[in-house]
């Protein structure tokens, strides 16, 4: 379950400072990524000396500036969000500097793309079509329905015997982050949360105002210390084609294949599905877990947790 925000003052104002990591309701989102991915490249990894006088972590901005072939006053305006439109070619070129993957690169791309100002939208009540509530009833694999803030929406009965978690009105990322119990099916725990947030803010993209996102972040800025601190480095990851490695309390481990499917009339909902190679260790155990689990109800759906709009 998510932890409530205790109600003092001073926790109000924890709250707000964390919610305020990495740019969640900036509305420099462009500026805040560069000067986040510059402090992330060490300079031997472009060509530059590591000498030992260095006061910044990872370039200079004059480096990057010098790298890309644009002016140090060029890269500092757009860094302080005084320049919201530079040019594809300058943003490739940055992309090349900061050493961004196809998947990082579009994300820098879609920061500085201009956005229609709108009031802030109130949280919507997501709905799963019933076309694929009936699906996940005979899809036979664990399979669930979430939406773009890892919210899941639906699950078959497979799902919840795979993670009690991935039950509907959970979250996946509060709970990878903050149920110990779920922590401990992760292996590779700072893999997985690595991979888990990147997915994220790819997920969410430059939409940031929304109410749902800001509680959220606000949350487990506040109550993770490595989700602070994997949310302040704006990686951003695709995780396509990765096996999951999973710890069952019951069958042992399992390594699993993961899809994702956007489903029609459903913007940005996913249909999730986990299988494991066939003739594999996994493969049979999962049809232990299947026998194991007990289908009381195939299906259970929910609507996204609804947060007051500020």
């Amino acid at each position: 379950m998510s932890p409530a925000v205790p109600g003092s003052g001073r926790d109000r104002q924890s709250a707000s400072h964390a919610v305020n990591l990495g740019t969640v309701r900036d509305n420099n989102l462009l500026g805040g990524y560069l000067r986040a991915r510059r402090e992330l490249v060490q300079p031997d990894s472009v060509g530059l000396p590591a000498d030992g006088l260095r006061r910044v972590a990872g370039l200079r901005r004059e480096e990057v500036a010098m790298l890309a072939g644009i002016s140090a006053d060029y890269y500092l305006r757009l860094e302080q969000g005084r320049d919201r439109n530079p040019s594809i070619q300058v943003l490739e070129a940055l992309a090349r500097v900061l050493r961004l993957d196809d998947a990082a690169t579009d994300y820098l791309l879609s920061l500085a793309t201009p956005r229609p100002r709108h009031r802030r939208r109130r949280p919507r009540r997501e709905t799963v079509p019933a076309s694929i509530r009936q699906l996940l009833d005979v899809v036979g694999i664990p399979a669930f329905v979430e939406d773009r803030y890892f919210d899941v929406l639906a699950a078959n009965n497979l799902a919840r015997a795979l993670s009690p978690n991935l039950e509907p009105g959970q979250n996946r990322l509060t709970a990878v982050f903050l149920d110990p119990a779920e922590r401990a099916m992760f292996p590779d725990w700072d893999q997985a949360t690595a991979n888990l947030v990147g997915s994220f803010r790819r997920a969410v993209g430059t939409d940031t105002d929304d109410p749902r996102f800001i509680q959220l972040v606000g949350e487990l800025s506040l109550s993770s210390p490595r989700f602070r601190q994997l949310w302040a480095r704006h990686d951003v990851r695709t995780c396509e084609g990765m096996p999951t490695r999973l710890q069952h309390p019951q069958v042992g481990e399992l390594i699993l294949n993961r899809e994702k499917l956007s489903i029609d009339g459903a913007k940005g909902q996913l249909l999730v599905l986990y299988h494991a190679q066939p003739g594999t260790s996994s493969a049979e155990k999962m049809a232990l877990l299947a026998s194991l689990s007990i289908p009381t109800t195939a299906v259970t759906h929910a609507s996204a947790p609804d947060v007051a709009a500020a």
